[in-house]
């Protein structure tokens, strides 16, 4: 994450988004979504994949701790940040002191993006139920709301596959994440798309 956030800020772009490379980003809905907001203000939404805040405790000192609690969009369902905020980060976060920051925390790097701009900065974080990860029931997201959707994800569940139920041109075993089905069905002139396909 902190060789991600470094080359973000290097690039000049508008928007830092992280998603992890077992998902799927429907890049229509995704832009709808940034749209919606300034990249020059203060923006971290995502989806947590707690229901409360994490708790967890920041060294403070060599010989000192402090409990700290704050909620953090979870990597497996993808974040955004503004450039707005991410500029706000950088002595936390760019440079080799991302990592420095996670040691503070002992937690994941999608903990400590939220330690850095929950905690240290207090910005809250915008909680959107159109990003998944594989930590939901993925089965209860309706086909006809894909198109809305941000990020999907796979895996298993209370030990039982778990992947959005979709219809499409491609068998389960062929298509076990359902990500070519799901392109399909959202970008149906895709050239590798059977035309033959109906949702």
């Amino acid at each position: 994450m902190a060789v991600e956030y470094d080359r973000f800020i290097e690039s000049g772009r508008k928007w830092f988004c992280h998603v992890d490379d077992d998902n799927y980003v429907n890049l229509r809905a995704l832009l709808r979504l940034l749209a919606s907001y300034l990249h020059t203000q203060d923006v971290y939404i995502g989806k947590p994949s707690l229901d409360r805040p994490i708790q967890a405790t920041e060294r403070v000192s060599e010989n000192k701790v402090r409990p700290v609690h704050f909620w953090f969009a979870t990597g497996g369902a993808g974040f955004c940040i503004s450039r707005g905020l991410a500029l706000k980060m950088s002595p936390w976060a760019s440079g080799g002191h991302f990592m420095s920051t996670a040691e503070r925390i002992r937690l994941p790097d999608d903990c400590t993006i939220g330690y850095i701009v929950e905690a240290l900065l207090g910005v809250p974080l915008i909680r959107s139920g159109l990003f998944h990860s594989h930590l939901e029931n993925l089965q209860q997201v309706p086909a006809s709301e894909l198109h809305e959707q941000v990020t999907l994800s796979y895996g298993m569940f209370e030990n039982k596959r778990n992947a959005v139920h979709v219809k499409g041109p491609f068998s389960v075993e062929a298509d076990p994440s359902r990500f070519r089905s799901i392109h399909c069905h959202l970008y149906p002139d895709t050239p590798w798309c059977p035309h033959t396909a109906i949702f």
